[in-house]
Formats: C-alpha cells, sequence, structure tokens
C-alpha cells in the first residue's frame, strides 16, 4: 500500500532532515495524519513539500490535492478549497447529487455563492462526497500547507469532511506556523488521531553542511559561527545570512556584527518600525547589551524601559522575565534591531552601557565600540580587561578584547600593537579558535621589524599546528636564526624543537633539543619554558624507557613549579606523572592524580589542556577496568573538541580505546582507522603508535583469523615505528604481546617466538608486572599452539596469578580467556570451566562488554563439548588456523587458495600443514580428507547422541588454542579472485 514506507527518498534540499522525513512517513503507517509545525523559517514547507513528494512518488494512482494559502488569502472566503480542489475531475462534481454539486459548485465560483446554513451543510456534504469518489480509485493525499493563513470557511469544510473519513485511504500531511513553544491551531483540520511533530532548530552541523551546499563554498570559521549563533538552528535565516555573508574572516569580531540583510531586516521588523522612537531607542540599548536587563537599561538613562518594552512584547520581538531580564525573541531580531539603527545610535547605544554596567570587561568593550578611533588610553583598558577575562576563564571574550585593543592602537606605537596582537592571538588559540590566532600571528610576521617579536609570533603558529608539527622543522629553524644571541627565545624555539622531535619519533634528537632548552631558560631566568622542557625531556625518556630518568626530569620540573598545587604551571606535569604512574602500574594513584587535576582545571583551561586531560584519564580507566567511565570520559573528549569544528588523533584514539573495553569491536575498529589517519596527516608519530595499537587490539577482539591478520598488520607498524624511534617504553612491550597472539592465532608461532624474544631484550631488571605478564600470556599461547598445552597452562596461570596482584581487571581477563581456552582444548574441563566463569563474572562487572562476550563464547563451547560426552576426546588438538586449514585442505583447496582465503603467507600454510599432518597422523592431502570426512561424520553423530545445541557442525578435532577464542566458521566456496 501507498502508507507502508519503511524510508524516505533522499531529497538534497533536506540537509539535516532525513531523519525527521523517515519518522513522518512511519508515522503515516499507523495514522491518517501528520501536522509538522514550528517557528517561521524552520523549514517545515520545505519538509511538507519533500514528505508529500515522497509518499507520492511509492503510488502513481495517488491523487493529490494541495493548497498553500498566503497572508493575504485569509480574509478571502473558501480561497484554500478553491486551490485544494483544483485538480478535481469534474466529472467527480457531475456524481453528485444536485444540492451538493450545486453548493460546491457555487464556493468553488463556478455558480452561486451559498446563501443559507442548508447551502453551507450542503458544500460539507459535497466536500466529503468528492473525497470518497476519489478515494474509490486510489489513494487520496492532502497537503496543506501554511495552516495559520487558511480562511476559516475553508477550515470549517476542511473539519467537518476530515472527520468522516474514517476507512477510506486518505491522509492529510499539514504544516503550520506555530510562534516557538506554542501549539498548533488548526488541528482541526486534520483526521483525529493525527499526530503533530515540531520541526526543531537544525543542529550548528547540520548548519554548517545547509550553508555549504547553499552557497557552494565554506566560510571561514569564525564567518560561520556567527551565522550559526544568529540563525539558532534556523535554516531559512541561514541560508539569507550565508548569502550576504562576507567571506573574509576579519570582517566580523572585534566590535563587527555579522550584516544582517535588508531582506531579513525588513521581514523581522515591519511593525517593529512602526513603534515610537523612545520604544525603538530601548530595543537598541537591548540589543547591544551583553546581558540586557531592566536594572542596565534604567542605569544607562532610559526614563521607563519597562514601557518602552510592552509594545514590543506585543508584537512578539522582546519580553522582560520575572526578574527583569530581557529576552529578545530570536537572536537575528536582536541582531536585525542592531543592524538596522544608524552607526551613530549604535555608538551613543555602547556609550550609555559603557557608564551603565560595572563588570569591567564588558564596560571596557562598550567603551571601544562607542569611540571606534585609535586611542592609547582606551587600548590599556581593554588589555587590562582582556587580562582579567582569561585570568577568569574566558579566552575567546580576551581575544576580543585584545583584538580590539590591537585596533584602537595609534599607528605611532607599532610595537604596542604588535605585542596586542600576539596576546589576542595567544587567547584566541586558547579558545580553540586556531584561524583567528594564525592569521594575527601572520600579521605580526609579515609587517614586525623586532626579532623577538616575530619569535613570538612563529611560536603561535607552532602552538597553532597541534599535533601537526611534522613540517615545522623549517619554521623553527627561522626562529633560532630571529632568536640568535636571546637566550629566552632559543629556549622557547629549542622546546618546541624538543616537542616536534617526540611527535615525530625522534627521541635521540628531542632529548637534545629538550636539555638545550632547559639550559637557555635557565640562563634567562625563563623558569616556564625550563618546566615545560623538563617535562618534555621526561616524556621523551620514558618513551625510550628509560622511567627512572624520566622521574628525576619530572621532579625537578615539578620543583621548580613549587609543587602540584601551584596552577597552571603545572598542569601538564601532573598528567605527565600520572601517567608514568599508570605505566608502572599504579593506576590508583594516577586516576586519583588526573581526575583531582580535571576537577582543578575546571573552566579555568583551554580546549587544549581540557582534551589532554581526558585523553589521559581515558587511558588510566581503560587499564582500571572502569570501562563505562572510560566511554563516558572519552565522549566528553570529543564533545570538549566539537566546539572547534576539529577531531584531532588524541580524541579519536581515546574514544576507539575506551570502544576497544565498554564499546563494540566494530565501533572500535572504526575509530581507530580514523584516529591513525588523523595522525598519518598530521605527521604525529606518537599518537600514531597508539592508534595503530588500539586498531590491533580492536581486530584481535575477533578472535579468528582474518581479525588476527588485521591485528598483525597493524602491530607490525607498531613494531617498525617502535624500532625506527627507539621507543622501549611498557605500553610497547605490551603491543609486542599482542603481535605475537595474534601471529599464534595465525600460526606462524616462528615469528611469535622471535618476536617475544625481541621483547624480552627490551625488557629492564624492573620491569611493571604487567609488561611481565602480557609476555607470559603471549608466551603461553605460543606454546599451546606448538601442542605444548602443558607448558602453555602453566605460563597462563603464573600471568593470571600475578595479575590478580595488580589492578588491572582487563588484563587479568584477557589471561583467564586464554587460559580457559587451552584448558578446554586440553579436556581439563573443570580447570577450563573455572578461569572462564571467573573471567566472565569479572569483565561483566566492569563493564568489559566485548570480553564478556569472549568469555560466553567459550563457556558455551565447554558446554557444547560437555554435552557431547567425551566425543572427539583423545582426537588431535589443533589451533584455530589449523584446524581452518585442515578443513580447506581437506575440501580440495590448494595452499594458494588457503593462503589467500587466510590472509596468510603460503609458507605459513605450509608450516601449519606439516603440523597438522603429524597431529592428526597422516602423510598426504588424500588421507587428510578421509580423516576429516571421518570427523565431520563421529561430530554430526555426537551432536545427535548429545542433543547439543551447538550453532554450527565443526570437525571433532577443531579446537580453539587462542587468547582471543573466536567461533571457527563453516567452510564456504573458495573465491578463485583473491
Amino acid at each position: 500500500m501507498l502508507w507502508d514506507l519503511p524510508h524516505s527518498p533522499r531529497v538534497p534540499s533536506l540537509s539535516g532532515r532525513h531523519a525527521l522525513l523517515d519518522t513522518a512517513l512511519a508515522t503515516l503507517t499507523t495514522h491518517s495524519g501528520v501536522l509538522l509545525h514550528g517557528p517561521a523559517g524552520i523549514g517545515r514547507s520545505t519538509l511538507l513539500t519533500a514528505l508529500a513528494a515522497s509518499l507520492a512518488a511509492q503510488d502513481t494512482s495517488c491523487t493529490v490535492l494541495h493548497c498553500s494559502p498566503a497572508q493575504e488569502d485569509a480574509r478571502l472566503p473558501f480561497a484554500g478549497l478553491i486551490d485544494l480542489f483544483t485538480r478535481v475531475p469534474e466529472h467527480c462534481l457531475k456524481a453528485l447529487a444536485p444540492q451538493p454539486r450545486a453548493a460546491l459548485r457555487a464556493v468553488l465560483l463556478r455558480g452561486p455563492e451559498p446563501a443559507d446554513d442548508q447551502a453551507r451543510l450542503a458544500v460539507r456534504v459535497a466536500v466529503v462526497d468528492v473525497l470518497r469518489t476519489l478515494a474509490a480509485t486510489g489513494p487520496v493525499l492532502l497537503v496543506l500547507d501554511d495552516l495559520q493563513w487558511l480562511d476559516e470557511p475553508s477550515a470549517a469544510v476542511l473539519a467537518f469532511a476530515v472527520r468522516r473519513l474514517d476507512g477510506l485511504a486518505v491522509r492529510v500531511v499539514a504544516a503550520e506556523r506555530v510562534t516557538e513553544g506554542e501549539q498548533p491551531e488548526r488541528v482541526r483540520c486534520c483526521p483525529p488521531g493525527t499526530v503533530e511533530v515540531p520541526v526543531p532548530p537544525m543542529t550548528d552541523a547540520e548548519v554548517a553542511h545547509l550553508v555549504r551546499t547553499a552557497i557552494g563554498a565554506d566560510l571561514p570559521p569564525a564567518v560561520l559561527r556567527a551565522v550559526q549563533d544568529t540563525a539558532a538552528g534556523n535554516p531559512s535565516y541561514a541560508m539569507e545570512l550565508a548569502r550576504t555573508a562576507p567571506r573574509d574572516a576579519t570582517s566580523v569580531g572585534f566590535g563587527r556584527a555579522l550584516p544582517v540583510p535588508g531582506r531579513l531586516r525588513a521581514l523581522l521588523l515591519d511593525r517593529v518600525r512602526t513603534l515610537p522612537e523612545a520604544a525603538r531607542h530601548t530595543l537598541l540599548v537591548a540589543s547591544t547589551a551583553a546581558h540586557p536587563s531592566l536594572t542596565v537599561l534604567r542605569a544607562a538613562g532610559l526614563p521607563d524601559p519597562a514601557a518602552d518594552l510592552v509594545e514590543a512584547e506585543r508584537l512578539g520581538v522582546a519580553a522582560v522575565d520575572a526578574d527583569g531580564t530581557v529576552r529578545f525573541s530570536h537572536p537575528l531580531i536582536r541582531a536585525a534591531v542592531c543592524a538596522d539603527a544608524p552607526e551613530h545610535n549604535r555608538r551613543q547605544a555602547h556609550a550609555l552601557l559603557a557608564r551603565a554596567v560595572t563588570e569591567p570587561v564588558a564596560r571596557a568593550r562598550h567603551l571601544a565600540l562607542a569611540h571606534p578611533y585609535e586611542d592609547e588610553d582606551t587600548a590599556r583598558t581593554l588589555m587590562s580587561a582582556a587580562e582579567a577575562a582569561r585570568r577568569d576563564g574566558a579566552p575567546d571574550a580576551a581575544f576580543e578584547l585584545a583584538g580590539l585593543a590591537a585596533l584602537r592602537t595609534p599607528d605611532d606605537r607599532p610595537a604596542d600593537r604588535a605585542d596586542r596582537l600576539l596576546a589576542a592571538a595567544d587567547y584566541a588559540c586558547d579558545a580553540g579558535q586556531s584561524e583567528e590566532a594564525g592569521q594575527a600571528a601572520e600579521t605580526v610576521l609579515a609587517g614586525s621589524g623586532s626579532a623577538r617579536q616575530r619569535v613570538r609570533a612563529r611560536l603561535i603558529l607552532l602552538r597553532n599546528a597541534g599535533q601537526a608539527l611534522g613540517g615545522a622543522r623549517d619554521l623553527i629553524q627561522e626562529g633560532l636564526r630571529d632568536a640568535d644571541g636571546d637566550p629566552q627565545a632559543e629556549g622557547w624555539l629549542h622546546h618546541w624543537a624538543a616537542v616536534r622531535g617526540l611527535l615525530c619519533g625522534e627521541l635521540t634528537e628531542a632529548a637534545g633539543h629538550a636539555r638545550r632548552a632547559a639550559r637557555q631558560a635557565a640562563r634567562a631566568g625563563d623558569t616556564d619554558t625550563r618546566i615545560g622542557a623538563l617535562a618534555t625531556l621526561a616524556r621523551v625518556q620514558s618513551l625510550a624507557g628509560e622511567p627512572a630518568a624520566a622521574g628525576a626530569a619530572l621532579e625537578e620540573a615539578l620543583s621548580l613549579a613549587g609543587g602540584a598545587e601551584a596552577g597552571p604551571e603545572s598542569w601538564g606535569l601532573i598528567r605527565m606523572r600520572a601517567i608514568l604512574a599508570l605505566d608502572s602500574d599504579r593506576v590508583t594513584e594516577a586516576g586519583q592524580q588526573v581526575a583531582e587535576l580535571l576537577a582543578d582545571i575546571g573552566e579555568f583551561a583551554g580546549v587544549e589542556e581540557v582534551m589532554a586531560t581526558l585523553v589521559a584519564l581515558t587511558r588510566i580507566q581503560v587499564r582500571a577496568g572502569h570501562c563505562r567511565e572510560a566511554l563516558r570520559t572519552a565522549a566528553r573528549c570529543s564533545r570538549a573538541l566539537a566546539e572547534t569544528g576539529v577531531q584531532t588523533a588524541p580524541a579519536l584514539y581515546a574514544a576507539a580505546l575506551a570502544a576497544t573495553a565498554g564499546g563494540t569491536a566494530d565501533e572500535a575498529r572504526r575509530l581507530a582507522e580514523q584516529a591513525v589517519r588523523a595522525s598519518e596527516a598530521d605527521g604525529d608519530r606518537l599518537f600514531l603508535l597508539r592508534a595503530l595499537a588500539v586498531l590491533g587490539q580492536a581486530e584481535l577482539l575477533a578472535g579468528d583469523p582474518r581479525g588476527a591478520a588485521a591485528a598483525a598488520e597493524a602491530l607490525h607498524r607498531v613494531r617498525e615505528l617502535g624500532e625506527a624511534m627507539g621507543a622501549a617504553d611498557p605500553p610497547l612491550l605490551h603491543w609486542y604481546g599482542d603481535l605475537a597472539e595474534a601471529l599464534v592465532i595465525l600460526g606462524e608461532t616462528d615469528t611469535a617466538g622471535v618476536v617475544l624474544r625481541e621483547a624480552r631484550t627490551r625488557v629492564s631488571g624492573d620491569a611493571p608486572g604487567s609488561v611481565l605478564a602480557a609476555l607470559e600470556r603471549a608466551e603461553g599461547l605460543r606454546e599451546a599452539g606448538l601442542g605444548r598445552a602443558k607448558e602453555g597452562s602453566l605460563r597462563l596461570r603464573a600471568a593470571a596469578d600475578r595479575l590478580r596482584h595488580l589492578p588491572l581487571p582487563m588484563e587479568l581477563v584477557r589471561t583467564l580467556i586464554a587460559l580457559g581456552a587451552v584448558e578446554r582444548r586440553a579436556r581439563r574441563r573443570t580447570a577450563a570451566r573455572a578461569a572462564l566463569g571467573e573471567a566472565l563474572e569479572t569483565a561483566t562487572r566492569i563493564g568489559a562488554a566485548p570480553l564478556a562476550a569472549r568469555a560466553g563464547d567459550e563457556l558455551a563451547r565447554l558446554d557444547a563439548g560437555d554435552r557431547s560426552g567425551e566425543a572427539g576426546a583423545g582426537g588431535p588438538e589443533l589451533t584455530p588456523t589449523e584446524a581452518r586449514i585442515a578443513e580447506l585442505v581437506g575440501g580440495g583447496a590448494t595452499n594458494r587458495e588457503v593462503a589467500a582465503e587466510l590472509f596468510i603467507s603460503v609458507k605459513t600454510v605450509e608450516g601449519a600443514l606439516s603440523r597438522v599432518y603429524r597431529k592428526v597422523g597422516v602423510r598426504s592431502r588424500t588421507a587428510l580428507a578421509h580423516a576429516m570426512a571421518v570427523a565431520v561424520i563421529a561430530s554430526g553423530a555426537a551432536a545427535v547422541t548429545s542433543g547439543g545445541d551447538d550453532d554450527q557442525a565443526r570437525p571433532a578435532m577443531q579446537t580453539v588454542t587462542s587468547g582471543q577464542p573466536g567461533r571457527i566458521r563453516t567452510a564456504r566456496a573458495l573465491d578463485g579472485r583473491r
């Protein structure tokens, strides 16, 4: 039927509205009508048109009757009904009884107008009969747009008709404009049970997409933010503003408002312009105030602002709350009121407010906008206010005030102007406004004759680059040439060179720059730079596997900062100390430090500081087994960056890591791949290392050869990067264990042995217990993969015992699952059940959903084995890869085909096949095929006699040895194209 529509066709103009369209269509499968409602410009008519087109496109026999009255039509009787019945064939009218036909023809201007109640009733009966006639031949769709302008006689006829259409294939889709927060008044024109669907404002992301589509280009970020803030989610307003918006970011901000086009001002202010002069003046002063209230307006010298705003409230322009706060009905109206006023009136309003407000930041801003000319006193006042705003945790306000200060600085003070521009750029970095920061710094770099100012401009550009410092070598070298002979400036640049070396994996070079930065900073008495250089040195030494040296550098930095309570200069140090504690398995201590740091920095830190702290907290929570909390922290990290419109590699890494712990493997894989791409784009080898490692962990969650092959590919890159960087910190050794585990699943036990021996050479005497346990787990799996289940079990038990003394439940669960799988395939069912039961209980308690599923799957396998008695007991013990190879070879596949199917090398297939021959006791492919056939028959018989409910038939020899167990898939046809 026409109404059974699960999804809508995609309409290009419906940017961001497809979900709402699908909801409306789904509603019409069970209801006779949908009424879309919302304020002017919100997109009701666009959505209504798309909804009608979607319905009609499903059935070409559908009759669509449409009316869309305008405001001037509301006083014309039956104008809406005339529009609606334009497409009704004449034969439908001729089929009516004489009196209804005459009455309807009259209102359609095809006969005399009905003059009495009986004639008006006849019109209603005629409309019902026509709709019945149309519905007898196919579906009928009534499309009623702008119900608020529908003339009353037409509304009355429709209200009568829709109550009498029950059971007919007639549906109504309608739209009505309502004031924000109000309910529609014309729902009586729709069938009983009609669902009212509010059309909400668009999100900022949807507005950005709409604007890009409408103008065919991207607006500068600052201009786009202004459009988003002013339109407040209204798509019509957003497109109008975007079409006339400046394409230069410097045209907004620093007191320059977004232009409001004349057509919009005329639409919004048509009645406002009829208000008395005093009321318009009051509205203007209110529109220029940051926080307008009756108190502020009276302090500005307005005699009776409450009376002035009564008329504005009647027009729906602005209203006064019970506490005296003045609120405009929409941000665009506020902007339009301001834009509509002459420039000298706006300056006068700012002058009144500069005397009225007491808050220093607001007063300075109004002062600057009241005096738009160069004045050193004004500039100094603005800089003082900017510094206060930054201290109060408002970097965006600080940026605007410092920028205004630069504009108000006289031409004969170029050095002061450059200093103020650099301060504005610093504040913009704090606020996450990278484009604005870069423009200010580039202005100084191009025009300043001061080497020191040019150095400072380059420092801002370096900071602005975020993680993408790979191409910054020339910028640093140019800065060092300008800084020659200035120890403080040299210290700054050597510190950035150290940070660049750290991110690019050039650890030896990074350590050298960090030490030079610390020495130069000490000569210059620059404690802040010295602290930063020592902290960077500590990070480099930690990554290089020198925890004692890293701890010493960090403690020196903390002592210079005055201890952990000193304030912003200690935040990075506290974070670093927590990470060192985490790498040393002191997880609880690390968590306490970062949680306290996050509470301390609160609203005073910039986006970068908050994001770095949230990423560190996510890492700690995952290792501590706080999986649900880790998901929330990672989401908070993403939200902190969403305001800037950018997703960075660290945020994506944190989200992927949290997903491996408490989300799903697919989600973790998707996020990790994004983090890898972002790190590669930035040239950030440090986070590329981490992103690849978490990608490997996500792929291992699958527990099958295909996932293991993808994990091995990612983790091989980790190994290569780590070797190239000279890295040897504890996380890297954990990842070596993951690589060995993936190789064991693939049957590449010899290569796994090489990886493990290499890792053991990197293990120091004071290696954390978690590192030893990770290597022991991988070694235990390798032993089992070589057919030495007893030795493998002993190593896995040693790893589990070691982890029970550490606050690392995730690692313990992984080890218990591996132990349970090995014990299960060795037919030690009691031991297997104990290990897997403990793993499932722990994983469920901590919210480790992927690991809980793996433990549950292994227990199900164990239960299936119990139900089958001892069927297959004493049979060969094959790893998952060996079992799959045996299955494929037994089915006639060549070694090359097997390698392509399992994403492994032909050499690996040959080696595994030799082990399979030895374990099964055969010497040829033909004998193996026979053994496989016998095993399938035996396992099928066992399943029948036991009533087992395993979800797939598998040869009895297929057993799981991997620490990442997964179901072995049944054979499928080989694709020779691979």
